[in-house]
């Protein structure tokens, strides 16, 4: 009996986009389904039992915010929103609604790939390994320790929450709203100057090159991403 590869539920109204991502994903060893409304998504999510879900906002019945929202009253299936750009806003809702990840159309196939390979290995991973590394940048949880080629880094007890927030979430795109919830609580989740500045500490500590960050990335207007 053939094997099949991780489960891939993609929901998008776009036929075409439907067709293309299906014979991608099948092509790289997915086990993918494809639906166009948000009610047969809600059916699926429970038959199939995606690994993964790749959901656009866009849907012609149900908006895709409140697919996201019933998904996540009881799955914590790895869920990539695909946006089209005047959908900032609501990119940054589903973000911090629960969200892993987002991808901007018009997209590259070879982006999607790397971001759906990120959402199933952070969930893979989850709580499994006490001592994270990114190539050059080991961050031990055990004993809250962080090290950039294999020097240690001393940080203050805001910048290694900020580290390990991202570390426990590595390829998943964090927000500003969540990243300041997570640091100072709710009244400061709209400082975002504050994370700012917090954030240029910390790069300057783990980054060989701060102004080129190769571990720390911005996504603009949304927040910040471990790659």
């Amino acid at each position: 009996m053939e094997t099949k590869g991780p489960r891939i539920l993609i929901v998008d109204d776009e036929l075409q986009i439907r067709r293309f991502l299906r014979v991608s994903l099948t092509s790289h060893g997915y086990d993918v389904k494809d639906v166009g409304t948000g009610k047969e998504a809600l059916d699926e999510a429970a038959i199939f039992g995606p690994n993964l879900v790749i959901l656009d906002l866009g849907l012609p019945d149900i908006d895709g915010l409140d697919v996201l929202y019933n998904l996540r009253e009881w799955s914590k299936v790895p869920i990539i929103i695909l946006s089209a750009k005047e959908q900032e806003q609501a990119k940054v809702m589903a973000l911090d609604s629960g969200a892993d990840d987002y991808v901007t159309k018009p997209f590259g196939m070879g982006e999607l790939l790397a971001r759906i390979r990120a959402g199933l290995r952070h969930t893979m991973a989850a709580g499994e390994e006490p001592v994270l590394k990114f190539d050059d940048l080991s961050i031990d949880l055990a004993h809250r320790n962080v090290k950039l080629m294999e020097v240690e880094v001393k940080l203050t007890p805001t910048e290694y929450e900020l580290v390990k927030q991202l570390a426990n979430n590595a390829g998943k795109v964090l927000t500003h709203k969540y990243l300041l919830h997570a640091l100072r609580g709710e009244n400061f989740e709209n400082n975002i100057q504050y994370l700012r500045v917090y954030m240029g500490h910390l790069r300057r500590k783990i980054e060989r090159d701060p102004s080129r960050p190769r571990h720390i990335i911005t996504e603009p207007g949304v927040g910040y991403r471990l790659l």
